[in-house]
């Protein structure tokens, strides 16, 4: 599989409850955006990069990729993130990341194609637990999670367990997924990355 093969999913279109409802897409993290280092990491790995938002299009607009909004509003979760992004990518592989992730590996897209061993779903695990909304997707399975989601599916491993899939293990780098969703974590990751 070439990277040509391959779109990047950023996930922004949260309502980021645990920030106190502000966009985590946007929020400073180490001089930049969450978002601006997350699109540093995911950039050179696929052929193009999508960021799912649903609120600040124009913020996100103004960093280059295609903005896809939930294809229906209501703020439904990840699951209707990941459809709205399979739905306009062109690309037989999608790689989802989450916006909040800023320290993702920088050979996460050869590390999750290494190891789908031709599942239709790889998810990232750290060695402790998995992280599934870090995970390299084949497109084609766009009208399964539509119907999925048509009929009430809101739980992401629910959906993965429909379909041949399996973990990548990357336990050599955990603290590449630690994801932020209050000020403490974002503290506590700078302050790692600085060290």
């Amino acid at each position: 599989m070439l990277p040509e093969q391959i779109s990047g999913l950023i996930l922004a279109g949260g309502q980021g409850r645990r920030m106190g409802g502000r966009d985590k897409g946007l929020e400073p993290f180490a001089g930049q955006a969450l978002i601006d280092h997350v699109l540093c990491r995911l950039q050179p790995q696929v052929a193009e990069v999508l960021i799912n938002a649903n609120r600040h299009l124009d913020a996100y607009r103004r960093l280059g990729p295609r903005v896809v909004r939930d294809r229906e509003g209501g703020y439904q979760g990840p699951l209707m993130g990941i459809w709205s992004g399979l739905s306009v990518a062109t690309t037989p592989w999608v790689v989802v990341v989450p916006c909040d992730s800023p320290a993702l590996p920088e050979d996460l897209v050869a590390r999750l194609v290494a190891g789908h061993d031709g599942h239709a779903i790889a998810v990232a695990h750290d060695g402790e637990r998995a992280h599934p909304v870090v995970a390299l997707i084949r497109r084609d399975l766009v009208e399964d999670l539509g119907e999925a989601l048509a009929a009430g599916e809101r739980k992401i491993d629910r959906w993965y367990a429909r379909h041949a899939w399996c973990h990548v293990d990357f336990s050599d780098c955990p603290q590449a997924f630690a994801n932020l969703n209050t000020e403490q974590d974002k503290a506590r990751l700078e302050q790692y990355l600085k060290s």
